[in-house]
């Protein structure tokens, strides 16, 4: 329902029938109108004098659409609504299809690092030039600690990212691949190749298997994309090497 305009021919003391009448279009076109549709051009100018408003003030969205005359650009390619819904082919694209850099950022990413088709992903492309780095949580740290309070699940938390560190070991001895340990909050899971990134949003109580994920494609300075890898590099550089 256009509600501005039904305002806006009450405030003008006109009815449906007789707006149509001094428009002289069909009373059944100013209740399609009010019930939402746009009208056209002539109409909106003529509509808009006979109420005393701006065509703005009637169909805001057509001010929003003039502002954005630029074709906006795309930097959500999907989103998935949990990380476990991710298809599994999905990953392999991302990180088969690296050809400068790899990140991974997570407090355990257990999931990854017990799936040998994606640590044979990232070996090779080590191998192939493509920088890694994995930045996995300090399982001594007091950000894992409170995450698993957080989250009901206590010490497994650090246990997780224990068990996944044995599973990175096969690629600690990989050139071209970094492990890090980091004690931050951590936000979001950021798992990246080159300018495609899946984002993993995490929410207070819920475990990040069950929160969303989105897919986003770096486009331009300042975009969505950039501000998740501004904020993996802050958390890289405070980060202390894997021993």
């Amino acid at each position: 329902m256009n509600d501005l305009l039904r305002r806006a021919l009450a405030d003008a003391n006109l009815t449906e029938a007789g707006a149509a009448a001094r428009l002289g279009v069909d009373p059944k076109t100013v209740h399609r109108w009010l019930s939402g549709r746009v009208p056209y051009p002539r109409h909106r100018a003529r509509v808009a004098s006979l109420v005393g408003r701006d065509e703005a003030d009637l169909w805001p969205q057509l001010a929003v659409a003039n502002v954005r005359a630029e074709p906006a650009v795309i930097d959500v390619l999907a989103t998935y609504p949990h990380r476990w819904a991710v298809p599994r082919p999905v990953w392999q694209q991302l990180f088969w299809g690296a050809r400068d850099e790899i990140g991974v950022l997570a407090y355990a990413g257990l999931f990854l690092a017990e799936d040998t088709g994606i640590m044979r992903a990232l070996a090779e492309r080590a191998h192939d030039g493509v920088s890694v780095r994995v930045l996995l949580g300090d399982p001594d740290g007091t950000c894992v600690a409170e995450r698993g309070s957080d989250e009901g699940v206590g010490e497994s938390m650090a246990a997780k990212i224990r068990n996944a560190l044995v599973h990175y070991r096969a690629l600690r001895d990989v050139e071209g691949v970094e492990i890090r340990l980091h004690d931050t909050v951590l936000y979001n899971s950021i798992y990246r190749a080159d300018d495609d990134l899946l984002i993993n949003p995490h929410a207070y109580g819920i475990a990040a298997s069950q929160a969303p994920v989105l897919h986003l494609r770096r486009a331009e300075d300042g975009d969505m994309a950039s501000t998740y890898l501004e904020s993996f590099a802050r958390v890289w550089v405070n980060a202390r090497a894997l021993s």
